[in-house]
C-alpha cells in the first residue's frame, strides 16, 4: 500500500496555541517522506516561529500573498500539493473556508487547490459546539472537505471538553489513510456496523447495560471513511466524548430489539460489509414496569428473556459475497470460543478482544486477536484502539483484492 513517500502536502498552520503540535507533525511528514512547504497565517506566527518550520521542511515558509522580494503564487501552490493538510484549522479559518473567503495566502490556496483537503480543527469547546461553527463544518464537508475529529480533554481556556487539536501521530496515521484510501478496495463499499451498548428497560427508571463506549467502534468508522467506504451505524448510547465523522448515517438506538429492528432494515437495503462491534445485552427483563418499582424489604426477583442474535440471525441471509466481521470478548477460553462464533454465526472474521486493566470496554487501548473463516491468525500486540483499527481495515480489504 502507498505511504507518504514522494507525496507533496502544504501544511496550513492557523493562530491557535496548539500551533506549537504542528511543528511535531511536520518532523513526523518529512520522516515518513513527504514533501511538505508550509503556510502560516499571520496570527500563527505569534505562537510558533516560521524559522522552525522552515529549517524542518527545508522551504521557505509562506505567509503572505505578497511580499517585498515576490508575489507567491497561491495558484501554482494549490496544483503542487496533492493534499492539502490545515492543522490547526480555527473556528476563523473554517469560517472563511465555508464561506469562501480568501483575505490570506492560506485561504486563497485554499480556493485554488486542485487536490483534496483535509482539516483537522483546534478551538475552545463552546467555539466547537457553536451552531455557527457547526454549519460552517458542515459546508465544507457538502463541498469535499475531509475532516479529522477535534480531541476531547484540558483545553487552552482551563476547560475540558471537545475542542483539542488532535494528536500528531494519529494525524500521521490519517494522513497516510487517506493515500492508501485512494487505491482502497473499501472505497464506495456500503457498510452496517453496530456499535456501543444496549439498554434494557427494567422500569420507569432503571435498566439493564454493560461498560461498553464505542470507542472501538468508532474507530473503525474513522478508518472506514478514509478509505472512501459508504457507513451507516447503528448506534447504542456511546460515551458522550466520542464524536464520529458527518459523513456517517448515525441511526441511534437503545435496546437490542431497535438494534435489530434498524439491522434487518438497513441490511436488506444492501450492504458489502457488516460489523458487528455492539456489546448487546443478551438478556432482557421479560415483564417491564412503566412505573418505578419501590424497594421494600423483600428480595426481588426480575425474569430475563434472550434477545435476539442480530449477529446469528443477519448470518442465516448472509450472502457468499457479503463480508461479516464479528466481535468476541471473553474472559475464559477466548480461542474456543471466538472459533465456535466465527462457525455458528457465519461470520468471515472475528476479533477477539483480551480484557485487562487497560485493554476493553473504557480503555482507549487494546488487544486482539483476529481469526478468519480461511484459518489465519494475527495476534495485534496492545495498541490504541485506532491503530487496533487500521489492523482491522487492512484485512477487511483482503478480502476485495
Amino acid at each position: 500500500m502507498p505511504g507518504l513517500e514522494q507525496k507533496k502536502i502544504v501544511l496550513g498552520v492557523s493562530g491557535s496555541i496548539a500551533a506549537y503540535k504542528s511543528v511535531f507533525l511536520l518532523r513526523l511528514l518529512v520522516k515518513a517522506g513527504a514533501d511538505v512547504k508550509v503556510i502560516m497565517t499571520k496570527s500563527a506566527t505569534m505562537f510558533v516561529s516560521p524559522l522552525t518550520f522552515a529549517t524542518l521542511s527545508k522551504h521557505d515558509v509562506l505567509t503572505d500573498i505578497a511580499s517585498e522580494e515576490a508575489w507567491n503564487n497561491h495558484v501554482e501552490l494549490g496544483l503542487w500539493a496533492d493534499l492539502i493538510l490545515i492543522a490547526p484549522a480555527t473556528a476563523q479559518t473554517i469560517a472563511k473556508m465555508a464561506n469562501g473567503l480568501c483575505d490570506n495566502l492560506l485561504t486563497a490556496t485554499v480556493l485554488s487547490a486542485k487536490c483534496p483537503i483535509m482539516v483537522s480543527p483546534a478551538m475552545d469547546l463552546d467555539m466547537w459546539h457553536h451552531p455557527s461553527t457547526q454549519r460552517n463544518i458542515e459546508q465544507l464537508i457538502t463541498d469535499g472537505v475531509r475532516f479529522i475529529p477535534v480531541g476531547h480533554g484540558e483545553l487552552a481556556s482551563g476547560l475540558v471538553g471537545d475542542g483539542r487539536l488532535e494528536e500528531p501521530e494519529n494525524i500521521l496515521e490519517y494522513c497516510k489513510a487517506f493515500f492508501e484510501g485512494e487505491n482502497s478496495p473499501l472505497a464506495g463499499k456500503k457498510v452496517l456496523i453496530t456499535l456501543g451498548p444496549t439498554v434494557e428497560k427494567i422500569d420507569a427508571v432503571r435498566y439493564i447495560s454493560n461498560h461498553s463506549t464505542g470507542k472501538m467502534g468508532a474507530a473503525i468508522i474513522v478508518a472506514l471513511i478514509n478509505r472512501g467506504a459508504e457507513v451507516t451505524a447503528i448506534c447504542g448510547p456511546i460515551d458522550a466524548n466520542i464524536i464520529l465523522p458527518p459523513e456517517v448515517n448515525v441511526l441511534p438506538v437503545l435496546s437490542a430489539d431497535d438494534m435489530y429492528a434498524r439491522s434487518i432494515e438497513v441490511y436488506k437495503k444492501g450492504v458489502d460489509i457488516a460489523i458487528f462491534a455492539a456489546a448487546v445485552a443478551d438478556y432482557k427483563v421479560q415483564n417491564t414496569s412503566e412505573q418505578k418499582i419501590k424497594k421494600t424489604d423483600d428480595n426481588l426477583s426480575i425474569e430475563l428473556t434472550p434477545n435476539p442474535d442480530i449477529a446469528f440471525e443477519l448470518g442465516k441471509i448472509k450472502s457468499t459475497k457479503t463480508i461479516h466481521l464479528g466481535f468476541a470478548l471473553e474472559t475464559n477460553d477466548g480461542m474456543d470460543n471466538a472459533k465456535s462464533k466465527l462457525s455458528k454465526k457465519n461470520f468471515d472474521l472475528v476479533a477477539l478482544n483480551h480484557p485487562g486493566a487497560d485493554t476493553g470496554f473504557k480503555a482507549d487501548t487494546n488487544k486482539v486477536t483476529l481469526l478468519g473463516k480461511d484459518s489465519k491468525v494475527d495476534d495485534i500486540p496492545k495498541s490504541s484502539k485506532k491503530v487496533i483499527a487500521e489492523y482491522i481495515i487492512r484485512r477487511l480489504e483482503s478480502f476485495f483484492q
